[in-house]
């Protein structure tokens, strides 16, 4: 593991960009951008344009360190260049911005109030191609959408899972139990959830750390014990679906908690706008995540 990039993100000011849209939530992410299905004819050509997209933000002058400590990157975006230089080199290189990659398939189907990560069948290859590449760390969601006990220990058991695999490797797990936003139990799934991590951080071999990502709380700085556990490098919170505005100012009521949006980002990025009316848009995303995270 980087130790230049392991204390970056440990003691850096800023966020973590997640542009990580994977198959499922791609239209969606290209439609924001003002590129509708019409434009492309299959998944190859789908890709295609939502890393030309990716493109832009990563090579835009208002995407650096200075603001961005981190990018989580699809699977795809990993294997792929700007400039012939491949993509995590490219942001560690040449902007200062670690590079995480996305190693979840999706989510399994919704039982005991919770959707488990599909299987990842391919996960050892995926963390061997990721270390070759010079990715620092990964990511990995499950969503849980009620309060059930039994549920919730079946995601946090299995992320705690595969995160001790990712450490093996050499690589930074991001844990993401995601609570859903709209469950009308949120803030009782979201201490659940909270109690549940503390009790697995005590299971993690000593000198061992993990990252998490967890929806914005309902109580202003529940998570507290968590950014303070000395087996937790950092601590970042999702949009969650949240308007970037709403986003912001629900994040900078939580001490120490900083951002990895990826909706929220994007806000207001099109496809039509000229170079300098887009680094002018991406500037003010970023400057305004930036200062939410600051608190």
């Amino acid at each position: 593991m980087d130790t230049s990039q392991l204390s970056r993100i440990e003691t850096g000011k800023g966020f973590v960009a997640a542009l990580d849209q994977s198959g499922g939530s791609t239209p969606g992410a290209l439609g924001r951008y003002g590129i509708g299905p019409e434009r492309y004819s299959s998944d190859a050509e789908m890709f295609d344009l939502i890393h030309a997209f990716r493109t832009r933000i990563i090579t835009s002058s208002a995407f650096t360190g200075d603001r961005v400590l981190a990018a989580i990157l699809f699977e795809q975006t990993m294997d792929r260049h700007i400039d012939d230089v491949g993509i995590p080199d490219y942001l560690w290189d040449y902007k200062q911005i670690v590079p995480f990659v996305k190693v979840d398939r999706g989510l399994a189907e919704a039982a005991d109030g919770v959707r488990l990560m599909a299987p990842m069948d391919d996960l050892d290859d995926l963390l061997e191609r990721a270390t070759a590449r010079h990715v620092f760390g990964t990511k990995m969601r499950s969503l849980v959408q009620s309060a059930h006990p039994a549920g919730i220990d079946a995601v946090l058991d299995q992320q705690f899972a595969v995160a001790r695999r990712i450490l093996d490797a050499g690589l930074m797990p991001i844990i993401e139990p995601e609570v859903d936003i709209t469950a009308p139990d949120r803030a009782a799934c979201e201490a659940m959830v909270t109690a549940g991590i503390i009790e697995r951080l005590a299971d993690l071999p000593s000198g061992t750390r993990v990252m998490l990502k967890l929806t914005i709380p309902t109580e202003p700085n529940l998570y507290q014990e968590l950014i303070a556990h000395r087996s937790v490098l950092r601590v970042v919170a999702l949009s969650g679906g949240y308007g970037r505005d709403e986003a912001n100012r629900l994040l900078a009521l939580n001490a120490g908690l900083i951002a990895s949006f990826s909706r929220a980002l994007t806000e207001g990025l099109r496809a039509d706008m000229t170079d300098a009316e887009f680094d002018a848009a991406l500037a003010a995303s970023i400057g305004s995540i930036y200062t939410a995270s600051l608190t």
